[in-house]
């Protein structure tokens, strides 16, 4: 199947990662279908990709963390595109600093389990369906090692959030060891940021969305977990085939 005829939707694409992601995959002639409940956001990647590939961007307006908003954005997100044939979920946050746990209140705990876990969740059993049965179709999670450690004194809860959706991530993998589609997770642990707020350990956005762009094109792996520890270690995982 040609790059032309691919749709892939990409979760959480008006982010730091995602926005990196879409102008990869456009570049490469995918059809790229965004969802964001923000709809600045959505004008904003708009602005960013490149001018000749923006007629192959399909933006919507709709919240993939709760269920009956998912669904129905995935009404709409089938009309307009007709069919999906690769999902990418980075959703998430970049970045959060809330204090030590004994300053923060439940309410917080909630959002971060709601941002980074529950819509991984809902948005996977929502659009999973699209794609779990063919073997020409992918579902790539895009993960960190912030799960696994803590960042910095006051980052707990983005580790706590992390974690949970990095176990879901295996869950998936060891529940679903058979399915056609390929399956596959990318852990960065590393930061990802944008040209400008470049700095050592750091990941240009960009460069990581062509190393996805590179495995959902490929098709060769699934389930597996890629781990990303360097900028070199991106360039060499390309290079030698292994994504």
């Amino acid at each position: 199947m040609a790059n032309g005829d691919r749709v892939v939707l990409a979760l959480g694409g008006t982010g730091t990662v995602g926005s990196g992601l879409v102008k990869a995959l456009l570049d490469r002639g995918f059809k790229v279908a965004v969802i964001s409940r923000d709809s600045k956001k959505l004008e904003k990647l708009e602005r960013f990709v490149s001018p000749p590939t923006k007629g192959n961007l399909t933006t919507l307006v709709g919240d993939v963390g709760s269920e009956e908003e998912a669904e129905k954005v995935r009404r709409d997100l089938l009309q307009a595109v007709g069919k999906v044939t690769d999902v990418v979920s980075s959703l998430g946050f970049s970045w959060w600093q809330g204090g030590a746990p004994h300053t923060q209140s439940l309410k917080e705990l909630h959002w971060v389990i709601e941002t980074l876990l529950f819509s991984t969740f809902v948005s996977w059993k929502t659009f999973f369906p699209l794609v779990r049965d063919d073997p020409d179709c992918t579902y790539t999670f895009i993960t960190g090692g912030a799960g696994e450690k803590l960042l910095m004194p006051g980052t707990g809860f983005l580790t706590v959030g992390a974690g949970s959706a990095l176990a879901f991530c295996q869950v998936l993998l060891d529940e679903y060891p058979e399915v056609p589609c390929k399956l596959n997770q990318l852990k960065i642990n590393m930061g990802v940021a944008t040209p400008d707020r470049m700095a050592p350990g750091f990941l240009n956005h960009v460069d990581l969305g062509e190393a996805v762009a590179t495995l959902v094109e490929r098709k060769k792996m699934t389930h597996t977990v890629f781990a990303i520890n360097s900028s070199a270690d991106l360039k060499t995982v390309i290079l030698e085939g292994t994504l």
